[in-house]
This record gives structure tokens, sequence and C-alpha cells, in this order.
């Protein structure tokens, strides 16, 4: 089977392709603010030359008769595939499909800021509700998939999701840097969606002496995250020591040098904790205990601690990691043992190329079979959408730090 993978998020399609066995995937990536810098993997894939949308589209069109099959992850890479008139696959991560571009007055769904995001005007909503109902396969795991299936009752259901275990296991070397107490990592972003704001919290109640090692790597989406930021830096805890971001090969090298991880304080399990549990280093997390995932047809209550977003709880968490070894042992063992089920790449890529041989044969060819009205509409569609969406992301490029000048670049 020949795939073509558009857009990654936290490497999903990247350790997808690495790992195939019955197909043969390539993957298409946007263009990266700092892609050297970023902790993504930037090796064995291929990038735009333009942030246009007609520019990308025309890409696509270029090469799509090369494959068989789709697959997409963020709106950005669903737009692509639509406007391309090809078959694909939505798979839905992170926040993807719980505040969707489609519903107005999205409000955020992973901190209890309450304030609605941005709207898209109505042209915009509409496009990517089309983009969305195009697709001929819908997928999402554990919580992503309680929000997924409200839009779309029949979506599919994966909860395993990839470690890369190349990158991440117990017996890599560990990084050469002198360590003079316990040493926490935080490798998640900076900000209230994460939970940040609740870890500084607890921090600051700990009664036990460590250092916590924060990567430099900000949520900023939107002003309001900027600011926010900017009052978590400013109120920063005596135990935060911020350092520069870590290339995602030298990732596992930092985790297993370090004592332990502190997580995310969402309620969803991130790459970041999956990856670290594999390399049996203890993560603090909080899971929604509620949300149980779906392995081999068992709900199995992730073993991550606390169980609790309650700063004091927390703090008292973390105490107990930093002195006893023996709690540690403990919680290493569990975790590891639930995440060996959930995320070993040789059971994920199994699920994921049986769907793949499944929708190739309800679909034979890549090119989506489209009406005359719906090839007119879609191209109102993507001469709106090409200004509407240069525009925004414009705006959200200078947010994000890109600079005018930079987006140009890649826009001319």
């Amino acid at each position: 089977m020949k795939i073509l993978a558009i857009g990654d998020t936290a490497d999903n399609n990247h350790t997808l392709k690495k790992f195939a066995k019955k197909s043969e995937i390539d993957l298409i990536d946007f263009p990266k603010k700092e892609v050297t810098k970023t902790s993504n993997v930037q090796t064995q894939r291929e990038y735009f030359d333009s942030l246009l949308v007609s520019k990308q589209v025309k890409k696509i069109k270029e090469i799509k008769d090369n494959y068989d099959l789709c697959i997409v992850l963020s709106w950005a890479a669903a737009r692509v595939a639509y406007l391309s008139g090809i078959n694909y696959i939505m798979y839905f991560v992170g926040g993807d499909i719980g505040n969707p571009p489609f519903v107005k007055n999205n409000v955020p769904i992973y901190t209890d800021f309450k304030k609605p995001l941005p709207n898209l005007n109505w042209v915009e909503r509409s496009f990517y509700k089309k983009v969305f109902d195009t697709a001929i396969a819908h997928v999402a795991s554990n919580f992503e998939y309680l929000f997924l299936k409200k839009y779309k009752p029949n979506a599919i259901r994966l909860d395993r999701m990839f470690v890369d275990t190349t990158l991440f296991n117990d017996k890599i070397k560990p990084i050469n840097r002198p360590k003079k107490k316990f040493t926490f990592l935080m490798l998640g972003r900076i900000g209230k969606a994460k939970g940040v704001d609740i870890i500084w919290e607890a921090l600051k109640l700990c009664k036990t002496d460590f250092d916590v090692l924060q990567v430099e790597w900000f949520m900023q989406r939107t002003e309001e995250e900027k600011k926010d930021n900017e009052i978590l830096i400013k109120n920063m805890p005596k135990q935060v020591k911020i350092i520069p971001l870590i290339k995602r090969e030298e990732l596992g090298r930092y985790i297993v040098w370090s004592d332990a991880i502190m997580g995310q304080i969402s309620g969803i399990t991130g790459a970041i904790e999956r990856d670290s549990a594999f390399c049996k280093k203890v993560v603090i997390h909080y899971v929604d205990t509620s949300k149980p995932s779906l392995i081999d047809g068992n709900e199995i209550i992730p073993p991550f601690e606390p169980k609790s977003k309650d700063p004091r709880v927390i703090a008292e968490l973390i105490d107990k990691v930093v002195t006893s070894k023996e709690y540690r042992e403990k919680l290493i063992q569990e975790q590891y043992d639930y995440i060996k089920k959930l995320s070993d790449p040789k059971v994920v890529i199994r699920d994921w190329e049986n769907l793949f041989e499944k929708m190739i044969k309800k679909y034979p060819s890549i090119n989506r079979q489209d009406s005359n009205l719906g090839l007119k509409f879609q191209n109102i569609l993507s001469n709106l959408a090409e200004n509407l969406i240069y525009k925004r992301t414009m705006r959200e490029r200078n947010i994000q730090g890109w600079g005018e000048e930079n987006y140009k670049l890649l826009t001319k």
C-alpha cells in the first residue's frame, strides 16, 4: 500500500512511516518556524515550500496519483487534501476536534478558562465543515474520540498511539550533564492548556528539595495565551530552571538522565508521557479516571498519578516521589506495563494497516468522485479560503513569533 501522509503532530505520522510493515508512507509537512530547534524529527519528510494554500494544493495534485490513500493530521492538512480532490482519513490528536473550526463560540477544552476562542466567519466555518464531512474516515483516541463522536457518530476509535522505541527505551545512554539534586524534566509547552499554572502552584507547596528543568517552549496561539505565559514566567517557582528546546533525537537521553518527569495536568496523555513511561521513568501526570483507555476491548484506567488536579495533592505526590525510591519503582513498573500494551509499535502499526486495507478496498482510487456541482463548489471555496486563510495565518504567525519578513518569504 502506498500512503500519502500530510501534516504531523507530535511526530505521529513520522512514527507511522517509520514502523510501517505492509505499507510505504511518504510524509509531507508544513514549514516550521525553527526547523533546526524544534523537538520534531526533521528527517524522512518533505516540506511544502510555501505557506500559500494554492501552492500546497498544486503540489499534492502533482503527486497524488502515486498513492492509494491519504491520511491527514491537522486541519491545515485536511483542507489541502480536500481542495486537492483526494480521499483522505482525518486523524485527530490534541485539541483538533475538541475545538473544531466549524463550531461557533468554541471554549478551550483543556483548561478552566471559559472565554471563547476567536470565531471564524461564516464562510470559513462552512468551508471547514465541508472539509470535515468529506473525509472517508475519522479517527481519534480516547479523550479526543469523545468529542469526535458528537460530530461523527460512526467515527473510529483507535486508542493505541505510537512510542518510537528506537528513540525511547531504558537502555539509552544518558546525556553527560552534572546533577546536584533530584531532578524533574518538564518537556511540554508552557501554558495553562497544559496545566502549568497548577504545577507552578503545587511546586510552591512542596517541602522537599529538587530541581525542575523546563524547556523553553510556549503555548501562544493567541494574544491571551501570550499574556498568560508572561505572568507564568514572572511567577515561576524557585525550583524551575529554563533550558533550551531539545531535539527529538536527543530527548530519550535526557529522559533517562532525569530522575522523574513532570507531565501535563490537562487530563490527556500525550507523547511526552508515553515516551517517558517507555524509558521507565516515573511520570507525574493527571489523567481523568472517568475516561479509561480501550485496549483490545478492555477498559483500562491509565496508572498515572495524581488522580486530582488539586495543587496540594500534587505537592504531596511530588514530595513522595522525591523521597521514596520504593514508591517510584512501583509507579514506574505500573506505568511501563500499561504503556507497553498501549503503545508498542508492533501492535499500533497492525491496527493502522488493517484500517488502511479496509479503506483502500472500499475506495480503490485516491481520487475523490465529486459531482460537477461539487467541483464548482470546491473551486469557489478554494478561492475564498485562499484569501481568508492567508490573512488569518498571517496574524497567527506574527503572534507565534515568525515575524512578517520570514512569513512573506514563504508566501511569494
